[in-house]
């Protein structure tokens, strides 16, 4: 008797999550789905935390959560720089609340209906990064079927095949599943752990650039390279001697070697960005020693320092996420890149604009 409760518990489980999935509401509004093709660029994103946009008060609702600061209304990540400051020429889509819970969506890929975007949250139609994905969620392998982010973005892409012949896609994920290792980073490189780590990654950043172009030939693609976690203001007590500095440059390298392979095999359609050079240009890095020989960035009366806060003059967030600065510099750069790839008649970000954008 008592097994038999159980089966019919399960099996009305069951039947609840699989109705729970089909009527689960899409919440996407009308004026989203149908939107009149512009001379805006269409820019799409995969990514995790780094890329998952600061405003989103269903991911961090205001008074609590990360990025809770007295300065939220002005903290914002590069897609909301983007946004703000080059919205008429980059398409992001529209700010829309939208998505399903993660079990749901996966239930309904299972049934063919497609899974929308995973999980719930606010943020630009086209902004597919969400905080905590890692490397398994580009395609959705392993375990990461829930938040699959490169085959749900494509379906999306698929309803407008039109607007992106134009349109460009930046691939920035893969820091949650390399910074874990920073301490085998720094002892060793070759180690087979952080091999392993390298080829998954890149394995699943190749598969998500030929998804992508299988059904859009002509949409261009931004890899962008790993970030030093070694550069982080919270590990500047650790990986002090001159052999860990080494060691975590030889393993960064190689990651970002690999990265660099996806784009030489499409040289027409991809692009490696290198943040660890661009990070380097105007921060620095650590000294011989590896003690902490940061310069600090001037923007007008700014001076930005790589440390952590949330007040402007920090490159970091108490959180660890990268500050509005870092962010609006951030997306200086990826302007002139995509210039470069695509082709576009982009307005570059001059640096009077940056010192606007962030003392006003």
């Amino acid at each position: 008797m008592i097994a038999r409760l159980i089966l019919i518990a399960l099996v009305t489980s069951m039947v609840g999550l699989l109705a729970g999935a089909v009527l689960w509401p899409d919440n996407l509004p009308d004026d989203a789905r149908h939107r009149p093709i512009t001379s805006a660029m269409p820019l799409a994103v995969i990514g995790d935390s780094g890329s998952h946009s600061y405003q989103d008060q269903i991911t961090f609702p205001p008074g609590g959560g990360l990025r809770d600061a007295a300065l939220r209304e002005r903290t914002f990540q590069w897609t909301e720089v983007l946004a703000r400051m080059r919205g008429s020429e980059i398409d992001l889509g529209p700010w829309v609340r939208w998505g399903r819970n993660g079990i749901a969506a996966w239930l309904r890929d299972e049934m063919g209906l497609g899974g929308g975007r995973a999980p719930r949250k606010e943020d630009y139609l086209y902004n597919f990064a969400n905080t905590g994905a890692a490397c398994k969620n580009i395609m959705g392998d392993r375990l990461g079927q829930r938040y699959r982010q490169v085959p749900r973005l494509v379906a999306l892409m698929d309803r407008e095949p039109e607007r992106w012949r134009r349109g460009a896609v930046v691939i920035n994920v893969g820091a949650n599943d390399w910074n874990r290792l920073l301490d085998l980073q720094a002892s060793d490189p070759a180690a087979p752990e952080l091999r392993a780590t390298i080829d998954y990654c890149s394995g699943q950043i190749e598969r998500a650039v030929d998804t992508i172009l299988a059904s859009h030939p002509d949409t261009r693609i931004l890899v962008v390279g790993a970030a030093s976690d070694a550069d982080d203001p919270g590990t500047f007590d650790k990986y002090r001697s001159a052999a860990a500095r080494d060691n975590i440059g030889k393993a960064l390298k190689n990651f970002d070697d690999a990265l660099r392979g996806i784009a030489t095999r499409h040289p027409a359609r991809v692009a490696y960005v290198d943040f660890g050079t661009w990070f380097r240009r105007l921060w620095g890095e650590r000294g011989p020693g590896g003690e902490p020989a940061y310069r600090t960035v001037a923007i007008g009366p700014l001076q930005i320092s790589n440390t952590a806060g949330d007040g402007p003059e920090n490159a970091w967030l108490g959180d660890g996420h990268a500050g509005t600065a870092m962010n609006t510099l951030w997306a200086q750069h990826l302007v002139e890149r995509l210039r470069e790839l695509t082709g576009a008649q982009l307005t570059p970000i001059s640096d009077e604009e940056v010192i606007e954008f962030l003392t006003h």
